[in-house]
């Protein structure tokens, strides 16, 4: 049975914030380098992320900037379902390595379904669909994503150009819409797996992701 629609807990949802702010800042030593971390707020409980700065984000050079969708199954547990592990420490080490850099880290699970509805989705994959049948058999769009808030995060720190580590040309579109220039968009391309072919192939070939030689 499917169930009803509902609020997927991606952040940034509806219009966008007007009142960001840091609400928290520290270092944060990592095994890619020292990073401080923040934990940025908007207007609604869903307007949150968690920000890793490197570098000096106003100092000259563009900002090399991931925004990064949280995903428990990946990135925290290593699931193979996906490439979202590998995607995330790819960008850290590249990061790391940028005169200056940023990752915005946002709580939009299951491309904006949340979590719950995500597993559901697991099953239905299981069962053969692939991830945006399942989605879309679960009453939501392929991708419920918006990034908005990401946009205004980005502003709040006085970021307003970009070279984007991303394979997802609505990201581009989206950030550009809400005001950020991406001067360039950077490939992030991790290894994939066996395991992951298929769910790649779908984002390739029903999202648009620039995934050429799959």
């Amino acid at each position: 049975m499917k169930p009803g629609r509902a609020n997927g807990g991606g952040a940034g949802r509806g219009a966008e914030a007007e009142n960001v702010r840091v609400v928290a800042k520290a270092g944060l030593p990592t095994q890619y380098g020292r990073f401080t971390i923040l934990g940025i707020e908007g207007d609604t409980p869903e307007q949150t992320a968690v920000v890793l700065t490197r570098g000096r984000l106003n100092g000259g050079a563009v900002p090399l900037v991931r925004i990064h969708s949280q995903c428990l199954t990946g990135d925290v547990l290593g699931s193979q379902r996906c490439d979202c592990r590998a995607q995330l420490e790819l960008s850290l080490r590249k990061i790391a390595a940028a005169r200056a850099g940023l990752l915005v880290y946002l709580p939009q699970e299951g491309r904006g379904i949340g979590l719950m509805n995500k597993l559901r989705a697991y099953e239905l994959q299981d069962g053969g669909m692939d991830t945006v049948e399942a989605n879309e058999y679960l009453g939501f769009a392929a991708d419920s994503r918006d990034y908005g808030f990401s946009a205004a995060a980005l502003r709040a720190l006085g970021v307003r150009r970009v070279r984007l580590l991303s394979n997802n040309p609505d990201k581009v579109r989206q950030l550009e819409s809400h005001g950020i220039r991406v001067i360039e968009r950077v490939p992030c391309r991790p290894r994939g797996t066996h395991a992951s072919r298929n769910y790649l192939l779908t984002k390739s070939t029903k999202l648009g992701h620039l995934l050429a030689g799959l």
